[in-house]
């Protein structure tokens, strides 16, 4: 089975692992942690630990098919309903947060879960620290349009009114959890994205020890397009400003395929898109763009588990793995 590491965050990851695990069990989820919102920011501000919501939806997107797994994503996706000091809260949230605080190492602890869980794979923050995310917001204030702005939070920037323009971390240049790294370089296939672009996906790229494994790992790398502009986030961007974003952020990175839905560039929700653009931005980064049919039928901007996987099959299958001597 080919070695696999997903990198992204919320449900994009999700949509990603939950196709993925159906073609190997050699697959490491390396999750953002900036998070600053809803139970995860609530756990955060009060105990200063990790953010574990996308951590917690990584390990359900990983739970098995039969009774158990069912059974087990269910339970840690649970909120607490009311108003009270565990309204909101999600199960497993807190028992990530236990279990941190139990055994005083986050990488250790969601192994614990994994292994409770019975997941396919295994889940990993790209950090061991907290994050924050900075970004420069052309008309954050609508009387202003023209003014570039800085606004703080992932929650924050995720609805932001006007233009995102680019991202930073807080602190700068955090240090990167090394089964991370590790599971970058080991790895066949990267795969990055679906996602939130500017808080789910780019984080990744902006810390350094992560970034430099990217760019030195044997691994093919496949870049995943949305099947929609975010609103907020990526209100009004075509799929060719998705690339060049990433572009912008890491120069040096290089792709080896791009995949894209051939619906919602054909007139979905990103309407008649440029594709001669969008194959010379591909180009530019290294990487042969790939058109499949992977969104659901029910008309919303999901991708469908089984169609992303068949897709991702066949790029493994056409653009090839690393040899043998791994």
């Amino acid at each position: 089975m080919p070695k696999i590491a997903a990198l992204g965050g919320g449900q994009g990851l999700s949509a990603s692992l939950s196709a993925l695990r159906r073609l190997t069990t050699e697959l490491t989820a390396v999750v953002t942690v900036a998070d600053d919102g809803g139970s995860s920011g609530r756990l955060r501000a009060e105990l200063g630990v990790l953010p574990p919501g996308d951590l917690r939806k990584a390990l359900a997107a990983l739970c098995g098919d039969d009774e158990w797994g069912r059974t087990w994503s269910e339970v840690i996706q649970q909120r607490f309903a009311g108003t009270g000091e565990l309204g909101g809260h999600a199960v497993g949230n807190l028992l990530i947060v236990a279990l941190w605080e139990k055994l005083g190492d986050p990488v250790e602890a969601l192994n614990w879960v994994g292994r409770l869980l019975n997941v396919q794979g295994r889940v990993l923050p790209m950090s061991a620290v907290p994050l924050d995310i900075e970004a420069l917001v052309r008309g954050h204030d609508p009387l202003r349009p023209a003014e570039v702005s800085a606004v703080r939070g992932q929650a924050s920037v995720a609805v932001t009114p006007g233009t995102v323009q680019s991202i930073r971390l807080l602190p700068d240049e955090p240090p990167a959890v090394p089964e991370a790294v590790q599971a970058v370089l080991e790895a066949d296939w990267v795969v990055l994205g679906p996602g939130s672009w500017f808080t789910s996906v780019l984080p990744h790229l902006l810390v350094p020890e992560l970034a430099k494994a990217l760019t030195e790992t044997r691994a093919r790398r496949l870049l995943t397009l949305n099947l929609a502009p975010q609103p907020g986030e990526t209100e009004g961007f075509t799929p060719q400003r998705h690339l060049e974003v990433i572009a912008d952020h890491a120069p040096g990175l290089a792709v080896d395929a791009i995949l894209v839905d051939e619906r919602a560039v054909s007139g979905g929700a990103f309407g008649l898109a440029d594709l001669a653009g969008l194959e010379q931005a591909a180009e530019r980064m290294g990487a042969a763009l790939v058109l499949d049919s992977v969104a659901r039928d029910d008309g919303t901007p999901r991708h469908d588990a089984e169609l992303l996987a068949a897709a991702y099959d066949r790029i493994f299958r056409t653009h090839g793995r690393i040899g043998p001597w791994r």
